[in-house]
């Protein structure tokens, strides 16, 4: 009965979270959970560009999910969703990387980690490990579906961002000209993050 009180509380906090989060500009993001799980204090922060339009969350693992805008010839949109799976949840970065650049396929059959970027930075004090990678994109439509995008032409920005309360995901995915397009809102974003 406890286990089921401090599931409905964690639950409840990251539903509130991802509330939070629903307004454009700077934002504040807590993840209350449990005494057993929460290992330090503070929220992370960041502020999104004017540009990109903030949308509902689709889940309560995404802290915040923007569409942007497609560039003129584009078919859709780019979307950028920012995911917090948990203290001790979602892997490590190195694991992400590799995931995500298995997302990406090259039309000449070569490999994709032979041509993703990857890079580690420093930003407020957090570890920040990057990757960006261009070719069809081939990721799960949603989680357990068992159906893929197979949109060719694509680019894949990401990062996973190391904080005291554990790890964030970013994930950037759409048309390799519309990422272009956002590529130094997509930067100005990533350096906005601190934690506090």
């Amino acid at each position: 009965m406890k286990q089921r009180r401090i599931c409905a509380a964690v639950l409840l906090a990251a539903w509130l979270s991802c509330l939070a989060c629903a307004n454009k500009g700077a934002t504040a993001i807590s993840s209350q959970q449990s005494n057993a799980t929460q290992s330090a204090s503070g929220d992370l922060h960041f502020k999104a560009p004017d540009d990109w339009t903030t949308e509902k969350t689709s889940s309560s693992m995404r802290v915040a999910q923007y569409k942007l805008p497609k560039s003129e010839g584009d078919k859709e949109d780019a979307s950028l969703v920012l995911y917090y799976f948990g203290a001790t949840q979602g892997g490590t970065a190195q694991a992400n990387i590799d995931r995500w650049i298995s997302q990406m396929q090259q039309p000449d059959g070569s490999s994709s980690k032979d041509k993703a970027k990857t890079e580690t930075m420093t930003v407020g004090g957090l570890k920040v490990t990057t990757v960006d990678v261009s070719g069809t994109y081939t990721a799960e439509m949603a989680p357990g579906s068992k159906t893929f995008h197979n949109d060719d032409n694509y680019r894949l920005r990401a990062a996973v961002i190391e904080t005291p309360k554990g790890n964030y995901f970013v994930k950037l995915a759409g048309p390799a000209k519309t990422i272009a397009r956002w590529d130094q809102s997509y930067i100005e974003y990533l350096k906005s993050f601190e934690f506090k």
